[in-house]
């Protein structure tokens, strides 16, 4: 049975997951138990062995395909797993590819909608920048295509990054057709690479946990490394633009509380911290909406990156 699948009360028989990682724990009363992230293509799932000493709980590591059995509980509005029996899987018995959660979209078809995109970049300087990582370099497009945005959060599976950075893009083209007054170039460039760090700060599926560069440099700025180096490669690549482009990367998480280095002091980097902003609390809402248990009313519960408890919209009622 896949994650998305279980609600409140279900009880598992041999169900068998990805262990994505493992540790131990104390209670406040000193009682040792262990948290498990549990993890398939549908989501993740928090477990719990709360008596690790237990005969049916065996050694297992992170990234262990596990088998497991136990119940299904709804702890703040989301499925926790009490787990009461634990122990690595057999190689045979399960297919990788179904514990790797991946977007909801084709991944090829988003691509050639991203290509299409830079074809429309008229900017020479801009346009040979995107086609040097995008078009020119199959080991980025390789992990790019399968890489997520984030560790959780939103868009925390296999094509996320490549699912967000259309989406950002997309919704820059508009504004730059809608508004009017910006460097639609700029701006589109900017949506698309806004987040090509992330391919150095997280690490691959199955683990897609924060790298050692990640931890300490962060996605903003080992983008801008990215760029200024390709940008190295383009003779005659205009400083100022150079520069325009830069700061809308360093900016796009629109506050310095927020991990922007610099606050958005151009309209295109105005438009494109508001376009990622928007992609992600929709995104989040979504998996929110997706992956909880409502309760009598509809109701999800509170989330913390939302900062708010949530609901889907009632379906509208017609009367004939």
């Amino acid at each position: 049975m896949y994650i998305n699948e279980l609600s409140e009360g279900m009880r598992l028989q041999n169900n068998i997951f990805l262990c994505k990682k493992i540790t131990s724990a104390t209670s406040k009363n000193g009682k040792s138990y262990m948290n498990v992230e549990l993890v398939d293509k549908t989501g993740s799932l928090d477990g719990k062995i709360w008596s690790p000493s237990d005969q049916g709980i065996r050694e297992v590591e992170d990234l262990d395909y596990v088998v497991t059995s136990g119940e299904v509980t709804i702890y703040n509005g989301s499925p926790q797993y009490k787990i009461n029996k634990i122990q690595k899987a057999e190689e045979g018995t399960y297919n990788p590819a179904d514990f790797v959660p991946v977007s909801r979209f084709d991944m090829d078809k988003m691509y050639e909608k991203l290509l299409k995109l830079i074809e429309s970049v008229k900017n020479p300087y801009f346009k040979a920048l995107l086609d040097s990582f995008f078009v020119n370099d199959p080991d980025f497009k390789k992990r790019f295509v399968m890489h997520s945005a984030a560790k959780s959060v939103h868009h925390g599976f296999a094509g996320g990054l490549l699912e967000h950075t259309l989406s950002v893009a997309s919704l820059c083209d508009y504004f730059a057709k809608h508004y009017g007054n910006m460097d639609r170039d700029l701006l589109v460039t900017a949506a698309i690479c806004h987040d090509i760090g992330k391919v150095k700060e997280l690490s691959d599926f199955p683990e897609n946990s924060y790298t050692d560069e990640g931890q300490l440099v962060g996605h903003i700025i080992i983008g801008t490394q990215m760029i200024t180096e390709h940008i190295k490669d383009i003779p005659d690549f205009p400083e100022k633009k150079k520069n325009e482009l830069i700061h809308c990367i360093l900016s796009h998480h629109g506050q310095l509380e927020f991990g922007s280095p610099k606050v958005p002091a151009l309209i295109e980097a105005v438009a494109l911290s508001h376009a990622d902003n928007l992609d992600a609390k929709l995104e989040t809402f979504r998996e929110a909406i997706e992956g909880g248990s409502p309760d009598s009313h509809g109701w999800i519960g509170f989330n913390r990156f939302l900062d708010s408890n949530v609901r889907a919209t009632s379906p509208e009622k017609t009367k004939w």
